[in-house]
């Protein structure tokens, strides 16, 4: 399922579209605020009790047929409708955030409920859709259309912060459970969910339950921190969430409780679920089809696990789908990481992949047993999220639970945390059977063999090497045969570069998962390197022909 070129199309709006024009949004003008709505009570506890009464009655669908000059938009149509910033929620009312929303259209024809909170009086009102409150005149949208369409709702909103009002948003909540935030870099990378429902389950299909409604306490005056509450409903469950957003200076955090109501038996339940991208990088060159180095929102899923191990697992573009567990009890964190900020690794000017966040989550309380899961999906390029990675509880869902989680996402240049310990710096890999620092000469080796590298740095291996103490590896290999292990010291990154050739024992294709990590003085002194790799083909294994000497 293609779900990135849609909503890359339509979230990574980062171009301001001006103040529309004066006729079209006198209507908009005359009015006080654009919550026009009758006032209605409103609380987190409220929101919970109607979330699990909603779970009690049958699921209603609340997708919509849209008039065909929304229905029929392309993506560049669809970005060009703009909004008026002088409509926007907050205008007038906070001099550092401001929220905008977006407009129904394409496969957005699920509308969202929009609510602003009153602070003296707690009391909600609604935000209904209005034509006048979008500027068409770029979106070739032909307006008379949306006239007697009654209230559309909207697709989604996005948040921006001083001293960028209106010009770049740094949150963005769009299409389903779908939000994304930034770094100080202003740019889009992966994406979060509010709950996955059945990514990787035997004889089911995945759910994609959606944010229906939202509520917005306006921020005080000098604020950057600001709460929202969203309803979530589908097939199989409905939801009661609250989002306390920290826009700071170089970082997005957001503080989520959420309580979730089954309707039915669930199978794989994703909790905290995280989207993103890989299509090549250094261990995976051979799949970068176009000139760019690598090509990936994401390099590793990080974990730090219960016991306090640190695992890296470099992500992959796999020849065929991958499903991968990893249990544990109690989490600390784990995340989608973007470790390599350096644009000539990348040389890419139109997804500048070296600015993209990563994403940390940290559980809040003790979560018990379960799995971090990870599905890899093939891809041939960079327009789908092939790569889903989410916490599933190790206890089975069933109707009538209410299940409560609170965690943290950080979404930055890097996690929150890291290890105390040497850490992953990159993995690689290439053709092996020969010294380090050779040519295979005139002739290749007569046994095909494949050459993997795992870089580590910081922690204490700098003083280690200076005071001459040994560093061993720890590997397990458990398939093939492995010679050729070399330790080497790297100057230039401070850190030791660990590489071995491995030969296939066998004409088996089945992925290897490889797992290495550093002992000195008989301790462990680096976080696991757990790699999945997959050796080619028999009839692949073989050295380019060497031209006659």
């Amino acid at each position: 399922m293609d779900r990135r070129s849609v909503l890359k199309s339509a979230i990574a709006l980062a171009a301001w579209y001006g103040l529309p024009s004066a006729p079209l949004f006198a209507a908009a003008k005359a009015t006080s605020g654009i919550a026009d709505g009758d006032a209605e009570s409103f609380s987190f506890e409220w929101l919970q009790g109607f979330a699990k009464d909603l779970a009690a009655k049958a699921y209603q669908s609340n997708v919509e047929k849209l008039p065909p000059t929304l229905a029929n938009l392309t993506p560049q149509q669809y970005n060009a409708i703009g909004y008026d910033p002088e409509h926007s929620l907050w205008h007038d009312k906070s001099d550092q955030l401001d929220v905008q929303f977006f407009h129904v259209g394409m496969a957005f024809n699920q509308p969202v409920r929009m609510y602003s909170i009153d602070a003296d009086t707690q009391k909600a009102r609604e935000i209904h859709f209005r034509p006048d409150l979008f500027d068409y005149s770029r979106a070739d949208v032909d307006v008379s259309q949306l006239e007697g369409q009654g209230d559309l709702g909207f697709a989604g909103f996005r948040v921006f912060k001083a001293p960028l009002l209106t010009e770049k948003d740094i949150v963005s909540f769009l299409g389903a459970s779908y939000f994304r935030a930034v770094d100080d870099t202003y740019q889009y990378g992966l994406s979060a969910r509010g709950v996955a429902v059945n990514t990787y389950a035997d004889g089911k299909t995945e759910e994609f339950p959606a944010f229906t409604r939202f509520w917005f306490e306006t921020p005080e005056e000098g604020s950057t921190t600001f709460t929202a509450y969203a309803l979530l409903d589908s097939p199989s469950l409905s939801g009661a969430y609250r989002f306390i957003i920290h826009c700071e200076e170089q970082r997005v955090v957001m503080e989520i409780d959420k309580h979730l109501y089954p309707r039915e038996a669930i199978t794989q339940l994703g909790v905290t679920p995280m989207t993103s991208m890989f299509s090549c990088g250094t261990q995976q060159r051979d799949m970068c089809l176009t000139y760019h180095p690598q090509i990936h929102d994401s390099d590793r899923l990080s974990m730090w696990l219960g016991n306090g191990e640190w695992v890296c697992r470099p992500l992959n573009n796999p020849p065929r789908v991958q499903f991968n567990t990893f249990s544990n009890n109690s989490p600390k964190g784990f995340g989608l990481l973007q470790t390599d900020h350096d644009f000539t690794h990348y040389e890419d000017i139109v997804g500048h992949y070296h600015e993209r966040p990563s994403l940390w989550v940290e559980p809040k309380g003790d979560w018990g047993k379960g799995e971090m899961q990870m599905l890899e999906i093939p891809t041939t390029g960079e327009t789908m999220d092939n790569v889903v990675a989410f916490w599933k509880p190790e206890k089975a869902v069933e109707p009538g639970q209410t299940l409560s989680y609170g965690y943290k996402l950080y979404w930055s240049a890097q996690p929150p945390v890291k290890p105390d310990m040497a850490r992953v710096r990159k993995t690689f890999t290439g053709i092996g059977g020969f010294p380090e620092g050779w040519a295979p000469g005139e002739h290749y080796p007569d046994v095909w063999a494949k050459r993997i590298a795992v870089d580590f740095i910081g922690g204490q291996l700098k003083h280690f090497y200076d005071s001459g103490i040994d560093i061993k590896t720890a590997l397990d290999v458990p398939e093939g045969d492995v010679k050729q292990l070399d330790i080497l010291w790297v100057d230039e990154i401070e850190g030791f570069r660990i590489q071995f050739d491995w030969y296939p024992t066998s004409d088996s294709t089945d992925p290897i998962n490889m797992r290495l990590h550093l002992v000195a003085n008989d301790d462990t002194v680096s976080e696991t390197w757990l790699y999945q790799y997959f050796p080619p083909a028999p009839e692949e294994r073989t050295y380019p022909e060497h031209p006659a000497a």
